[in-house]
């Protein structure tokens, strides 16, 4: 039976494989206390990287309903617990190890899915979520901007088609009221008309 600080330490481990959105095991074999540190500097801002126990963590790990480390807690083991961005903190991990051959990437899970070492090397070329927000950003701000230019465009088109209308309206309305009343006041009457014609057989 688990000891009284064994459990306390699961319960710990528990709580952060359901609280972080990633996890990635990694073996540290040989690496400095100064290297470890500066690992943990770099990923500061995405979580959190821990020395872990082999049994406990598999322990914590099926009480959390990981499956992604089975069979791999082996060695000198230490997990990246990731709260942030898991793309950054796969950049880091990747860097890392390159210029410290001695760190290896064993496995991760990411939402619940398991990773090899080699899909969290891939995860690390994407674009960090930062990037692909900003990108978005641009896309929504060229659709926005085309949008307004949409609906503007035809109500300038109506208003100007209005005001030159309403303009056309009162040059023409005067002079077409003047022109028709010296037309109508020339044109003989009808009845007149008839008189002279009358006149004219009986003479």
């Amino acid at each position: 039976m688990a000891t009284p600080a064994k459990q306390a330490a699961i319960a710990e481990l528990t709580d952060r494989f359901r609280e972080s959105g990633a996890a990635v095991l990694t073996e540290y074999r040989g690496l400095s206390v100064a290297q470890l540190s500066q690992l943990r500097a770099s990923l500061r801002t995405t979580g959190s990287y821990s020395v872990v126990k082999n049994t406990l963590t598999q322990l914590a790990a099926k009480e959390a309903g990981v499956s992604a480390f089975d069979g791999l807690l082996s060695g000198p083991s230490a997990i990246a617990f990731i709260t942030g961005d898991p793309v950054e903190a796969a950049k880091s991990l990747r860097d890392f190890s390159k210029a410290n051959p001695l760190l290896v990437i064993k496995a991760g899970v990411l939402d619940g899915k398991a990773l090899t070492g080699e899909e969290i090397a891939k995860l690390a070329d994407l674009e960090s979520r930062e990037v692909l927000l900003g990108k978005l950003a641009g896309v929504m701000k060229a659709k926005l901007s085309q949008a307004a230019y949409m609906f503007a465009a035809p109500l300038s088109k109506t208003v100007r088609t209005v005001d030159a209308l309403r303009a056309k309206l009162e040059e023409q309305g005067p002079q077409g009221s003047a022109a028709a009343t010296p037309a109508e006041a020339a044109e003989p009457a009808p009845e007149a008309t008839e008189d002279v014609a009358t006149g004219g057989d009986s003479a």
